[in-house]
């Protein structure tokens, strides 16, 4: 994790002045992005912030992937608590100087990790029964939702990459949906909050995917565009992550 650190020139902002309280390491991961009418998500964006767009575009992504190492600052991961997949529903949003992410779900198959997650993070994490599971080059993924008194969730899906791994090109689109250095919530309070993270640029290449069941964006009252997604695959990725701070 120590060559995590000397990777900066990339990030839009500074380095955070205070020490990080987590890695994490994501792997397999699908980026599948829908345009989305601006009118859509405004609702689900609270003051201060603002959506953030492309070109007047606004856009939706559904990123399955699983994740590994998860452990505090200095401490060693605990086997069960630091390997399982995850799937989030995300837009995109800004509070005027940093472009972030807000997370409208997050479906784990860790309970531990669900609860600890809204309790420090406020994040709607939500409980899953899944799968995750390599064969040759393809991704088989499985999600089913069973989080008690939560609205049901199913994504079923085979996807793959394709060509090349490449950093994003600053200014494309590809770099605007993925190269974001933090994460926006509502505390219990009401208080918008920001975590801040880092993260190497991210390698990505094309992606194939048949997407058999996807309601995960149902599941929040959004109906996705009936059109292809746009796709793209990254085999991993090392994270650090702050805690949360008011705006």
């Amino acid at each position: 994790m120590n060559s995590l650190f000397q990777q900066v020139a990339h990030r839009p902002w500074s380095m955070p002045q205070t020490a990080c309280v987590m890695y994490q390491r994501w792997h397999d991961l699908l980026f599948a992005h829908w345009p989305m009418d601006i009118k859509v998500l405004l609702p689900f964006i609270p003051a201060p912030l603002q959506l953030d767009t492309f070109e007047n575009q606004a856009w939706i992504g559904v990123v399955p992937f699983w994740m590994s190492g998860i452990r505090g600052r200095g401490l060693p991961p605990l086997p069960y608590l630091s390997r399982f997949p995850e799937i989030n529903v995300r837009i995109y949003v800004t509070d005027g100087e940093k472009a972030g992410v807000w997370f409208l779900s997050l479906d784990a198959a860790n309970l531990v990790a669900v609860k600890t997650a809204r309790k420090y993070f406020y994040l709607p994490y939500y409980h899953a029964r899944m799968q995750c599971n390599l064969q040759q080059h393809d991704v088989h993924y499985y999600s089913k939702r069973i989080h008690t008194n939560a609205p049901p969730a199913e994504f079923a899906a085979r996807y793959w990459p394709v060509g090349a791994a490449q950093k994003a090109e600053q200014g494309s689109l590809e770099y605007w949906l993925t190269e974001r250095y933090c994460l926006y919530t509502k505390n219990k309070w009401g208080d918008v909050c920001r975590a801040e993270i880092h993260h190497a640029p991210w390698p990505l290449q094309r992606a194939e995917a048949e997407i058999e069941v996807n309601s995960m964006a149902d599941a929040c009252e959004i109906t996705l565009p009936s059109i292809a997604p746009l796709l793209h695959f990254s085999k991993f990725q090392d994270v650090a992550v702050w805690p949360l701070r008011k705006v």
